[in-house]
């Protein structure tokens, strides 16, 4: 399979097999608070360096950063980015600098205003998550908030019809029950893609999903990639037998908390190690980073890695190697 016919856009082959310490950033990721409005079951919350909110002057330094870097996909995230204040100041300086994909991921519970206002600013990405086909279990895994499932629902099917949307689902002992009816109430809303992922505590193939009707797969690339992995048994998470061992990606990609870079947001969201503090030679940390680094060696990426990291780095390891 062709890495473009995995459905993230910010994949290709040809990104994989000419990534360098000199190409464009292809994908940022900038954590730009702790602060969140949902208690997720699942959410690990960040390291005790990473949290409160990161100052304005940090976040357009970073910006500024990976624009000069040629910067195609950034995302903002929290806790709930829309809680920050300075979120639409972000947003216009990526407009201003020419960044292709503008994202953000939340928890789909801010007002209809506030959506109108990150739209008109030039977010054109929302990544949502849905973790319910219904209240009952959607407002247990955003922690107990009644009413919560019925506004994301919402807000969800009317984003939908104004931007790209993707419904992320997270499954643990919880709802895992309930997967294959939440996969196809997700549907039903008029979103742009599908991703499922088992919680990392959870960490269990969603076999269940494997009964989903091939007509939902057929629309949408990466929940049928994610299915397709499954029933071939490549587990969503942590590295396989044959994987490369080294994480290309890191060089056109990066994730920021506090004042450090991580190797990748989950390394971050699993309370790595940093490779280093903000500044202008993060690309060169990174490349450095990754020629001593051995992912099956790293107890994070053994348990953890995406398999759609794991198929980029296979990928990158053919010119790299």
């Amino acid at each position: 399979m062709k890495l473009e016919e995995i459905g993230f856009y910010t994949l290709s082959n040809n990104r994989a097999l000419n990534t360098g310490i000199n190409s464009k950033l292809m994908r940022c990721e900038l954590i730009l608070t702790d602060r969140c409005n949902f208690r997720c079951p699942y959410c690990r919350g960040l390291r005790s360096d990473c949290r409160g909110d990161m100052p304005i002057e940090t976040a357009k330094l970073v910006l500024s950063y990976w624009i000069q870097e040629g910067l195609q996909n950034v995302r903002f995230t929290g806790g709930e980015p829309t809680l920050y204040r300075g979120l639409p100041d972000l947003i216009k300086q990526c407009e201003n600098g020419n960044v292709n994909r503008i994202a953000i991921s939340t928890n789909g519970s801010a007002s209809r205003s506030k959506y109108v206002e990150l739209l008109e600013c030039g977010v054109n990405d929302f990544s949502i998550s849905l973790d319910g086909c219904c209240s009952a279990i959607g407002d247990v895994m955003s922690g107990g908030i009644g009413g919560a499932w019925e506004k994301v629902v919402n807000n969800i099917r009317w984003l939908s019809r104004f931007s790209y949307v993707t419904v992320g689902m997270v499954f643990n002992e919880d709802n895992v029950d309930q997967a294959v009816e939440s996969v196809k109430f997700a549907d039903s809303l008029g979103v742009s893609d599908i991703r499922i992922v088992p919680s990392a505590q959870y960490n269990k193939a969603l076999t269940n999903l494997l009964n989903l009707d091939k007509e939902i797969l057929n629309k949408y690339p990466i929940l049928k990639y994610r299915i397709d992995n499954i029933n071939n048994k490549k587990h969503v998470r942590g590295m396989q037998k044959g994987d490369c061992a080294k994480c290309w990606l890191a060089l056109d990609d990066m994730a920021i908390a506090g004042q450090w870079h991580f190797p990748c947001i989950i390394h971050l969201r699993e309370g790595g190690d940093p490779i280093g503090k903000i500044g202008p030679n993060m690309r060169q940390e990174r490349a450095d980073w990754i020629k001593k680094h051995n992912a099956f060696n790293d107890s994070i990426c053994l348990k953890n890695c995406l398999d759609v990291c794991r198929d980029f780095n296979n990928v990158a390891s053919k010119t790299h190697n």
